[in-house]
């Protein structure tokens, strides 16, 4: 009789997950092109609750292209496209087992458009993916990640144009030309299922270039997911060792209370957060998503090689885990809404804390799709001090690994097949949601303020030595 694993497997990934908008800088060196996170602001005093990046109109757009004095953080990140081979060897030093970043599509194809690629940007892909293997860690890359050239916005209204599926179709087959002999894991989209948060960083769609928003969306993202499963088909073709996965923002919603009224409107919501891996995973669009997008009066315009693109389906799930949120039957039909539920402990900026919502989410996933899955983000954004002795105590990090991991191993005895863990921003980055730099997710501290001014030096905090360990002993000593 096999028994249920009761420790993770020796050939466990631990890893380390980064976007390249939030971390290269050097936005207008090598050929690069402007891309849609090089004009998400930093404003200070904004409250934290407020939300980020979810629908922008081509005035601001404009005005961001124009403006000499505001605050875009994103386009010097942490400076990693210059200093990239000291901060890889310090992840090696942390012990990182592969490590998981984005490719940035506006280094590839600067307008989004054009025929040929930009052979520099290329380059640099090269060596930074020869440098990560290098330091003995197995590359995961992001073909898109918040990165979408800023110019497929303004002349084609981003995801919503079906010629952009051909320009990203493009854009995959050159990614795996060049880099499929050293890169065996991919993720085609960062957390697809984003379309109200990040809305237009993901989708590039400024909301007052279409008529209905939210059916723009939803047609942006049928669009974006034909993409995804043409280049699926594209990638295994060419090797069949290459892994191709999905990826989904993948915290649950509760109900909020035990009325039946609200199980079912969590249930339905979460369906709808489901209804992106049921598509890349499953090959077809789902009754519930007809339903739902009938109730809204959302149409949904099919290519006619739309269904059978779809069935190329992924190899893998993969999804980040930050926190849960609750529903009720009037969140749900007044959009589809989800909110914080004031019982859990939160961070600064309201995300809360709840470490077995990570096992219930992988059950669920496994439960659903009996496929190979990997936690390819997690961890939370702090406030850290640098001590006067150059040293940063961040126990709270520590606990927060630590729970999370505990309920990871937990999942595995479960039965679920995780393959692999990717705490978010080893190195602190700029915020994705708030472009703040002080909301802080590393081991290692970077000096630098939310304007960009500080040495810039590379400082290990206490839970450097923490997750070290932890690696070390495959997650046995927490």
């Amino acid at each position: 009789m096999k028994k249920a694993p009761k420790t993770f497997p020796g050939d466990f990934l631990w890893g380390g997950a980064f976007a390249a908008n939030q971390m290269e800088g050097a936005w207008q060196e090598g050929g690069k092109g402007l891309c849609v996170a090089d004009i998400n602001e930093y404003v200070d005093n904004i409250p934290v609750d407020q939300k980020y990046n979810e629908e922008v109109t081509t005035e601001f757009i404009k005005g961001a292209l124009e403006s000499e004095d505001r605050v875009f953080p994103k386009r010097w990140g942490i400076d990693f496209y210059h200093t990239f081979k000291e901060d890889l060897a310090l992840l090696k030093e942390l012990g990182l087992k592969t490590y998981r970043t984005s490719i940035n599509w506006a280094r590839i194809y600067p307008n989004g458009d054009e025929a040929e690629p930009n052979e520099e940007g290329l380059q640099f892909y090269d060596r930074l993916i020869d440098e990560i293997i290098r330091n003995d860690m197995i590359p995961m890359i992001t073909i898109s990640h918040y990165e979408m050239p800023l110019n497929l916005t303004l002349k084609y209204k981003g995801w919503y144009s079906r010629e952009v599926i051909g320009f990203f179709e493009r854009y995959c087959r050159t990614v795996f030309d060049r880099y499929g002999d050293r890169v065996k894991l991919w993720i085609v989209v960062n957390q697809i299922n984003l379309i109200v948060h990040e809305s237009f960083n993901h989708l590039g769609v400024a909301e007052d270039a279409v008529d209905n928003v939210l059916e723009a969306k939803y047609q942006a993202v049928h669009n974006e997911m034909v993409a995804c499963t043409r280049a699926t088909r594209y990638g295994h073709s060419l090797n069949k060792d290459l892994k191709i996965g999905m990826m989904l923002c993948g915290g649950p919603s509760y109900p909020a209370s035990g009325k039946a009224e609200d199980v079912l409107a969590a249930m339905r919501h979460n369906q709808m957060e489901f209804f992106f891996s049921d598509v890349l995973l499953r090959g077809r669009y789902p009754g519930y998503a007809w339903h739902f997008f009938e109730e809204r009066g959302i149409q949904i315009e099919f290519g006619p090689e739309d269904e059978e693109d779809l069935k190329n389906t992924a190899d893998f799930l993969s999804f980040s885990y930050y926190y849960t949120r609750i529903v009720d039957k009037e969140s749900f039909e007044k959009d589809n809404s989800a909110y914080r539920d004031p019982s859990l402990p939160a961070n600064p900026w309201g995300w809360t804390i709840d470490p077995i919502g990570l096992r219930f989410m992988l059950n669920e996933f496994y439960d659903r799709y009996q496929c190979p899955i990997y936690i390819t983000e997690n961890g939370c954004g702090y406030y850290d001090k640098l001590e006067q002795d150059g040293t940063i105590h961040d126990q709270y990090r520590i606990e927060y690994y630590k729970a999370h991991i505990e309920q990871m191993k937990l999942a595995i005895e479960d039965g679920v097949d995780l393959r692999g863990y990717y705490a978010w921003g080893p190195l602190d980055i700029i915020s994705c949601s708030s472009s703040e730099m002080s909301k802080r997710y590393g081991f290692i501290f970077v000096d630098q303020d939310d304007r960009g001014n500080g040495s810039k030096k590379r400082i290990k905090k206490d839970s450097f030595v923490w997750f070290q360990s932890v690696i070390a002993s495959n997650g046995e000593e927490l």
